[in-house]
């Protein structure tokens, strides 16, 4: 079974160097003479076929709970800052695939240096930061977020700051809080249960079903950062030992008090 994980993994990876190659080629061949928003829902478009891929190819499906959620935002004109759980890269390709409106990724600038996926990536109105010049860093956050959060684009953010193993829970940082408050926009807290199919990490993909919860939007205007984060945090631990218990059985109790910041 192993093996046959295996191969129909490695026939996926295969799928999406064979297909980014000339998707993000014409991305970067049009970026010249097409807005930033046609380029995101090209962009969107492979991302699309790389979960179709996922798919078809690993038998990894998807079920979303919450979806009135967001498009009642998007049908209101209201911003949103999406705050996800993040396990693997299954929910940083499908989460702009489900969302009525183009999202803008706050991530490492380093990931614009992957060949053709990095190159097409940098000619997306994202917000890319250096993580090491934290002052610097979060001035970008703030001023590329009111910006973009103006021009009718929502904003998403992993507040753990990077993958955590499945059943695991990481640091929850306040740059997202911190982004909704200053700004006055509501969080969307989303749980999603990517690790059971895809671990970090890995390219060993498994069949099964990813489950994404998205919340109600949590208020941030005139709060503390810190305790509109909590809030956030509780939600998003408490639904991923719901969507998957099993991976937090071991624990046998609700979700740990948040670590220190």
């Amino acid at each position: 079974m192993r093996l046959w994980w295996a191969l129909r993994s490695l026939a996926f990876v295969l799928f999406m160097v064979l297909t980014v190659v000339p998707w993000a080629t014409a991305i970067v061949l049009l970026s010249p003479f097409a807005g930033r928003t046609t380029l995101y829902w090209a962009c969107v478009g492979w991302v699309r076929l790389a979960i179709w891929g996922c798919r078809a190819i690993c038998g990894v499906h998807a079920r979303v709970q919450g979806m009135a959620h967001v498009l009642d935002a998007a049908r209101a004109g209201s911003a949103l800052l999406l705050a996800s759980k993040h396990q693997s890269i299954w929910e940083a390709f499908a989460l702009p695939t489900l969302m009525p409106r183009p999202l803008a990724y706050v991530f490492k600038r380093e990931l614009l240096h992957i060949p053709f996926f990095g190159w097409a990536m940098s000619r997306l109105d994202m917000i890319h930061i250096d993580r090491s010049r934290r002052t610097e860093a979060w001035h970008r956050v703030a001023e590329q977020g009111r910006r973009l959060f103006g021009q009718g684009v929502w904003v998403i953010m992993f507040p753990e700051g990077t993958r955590t193993p499945r059943g695991s829970q990481g640091v929850y940082k306040l740059g997202a809080s911190r982004l909704a408050v200053a700004i006055g926009v509501p969080i969307v807290p989303i749980a999603v249960a990517s690790g059971r199919c895809w671990p970090r990490r890995s390219f060993l993909l498994r069949p099964g079903v990813v489950d994404v919860v998205i919340g109600a939007p949590i208020a941030a205007a005139g709060r503390d950062a810190g305790q509109v984060m909590r809030e956030v945090e509780a939600w998003i631990e408490t639904e991923m030992r719901r969507i998957d218990p099993e991976a937090y059985a071991p624990h046998d109790g609700p979700a740990p008090a948040p670590a220190p910041r």
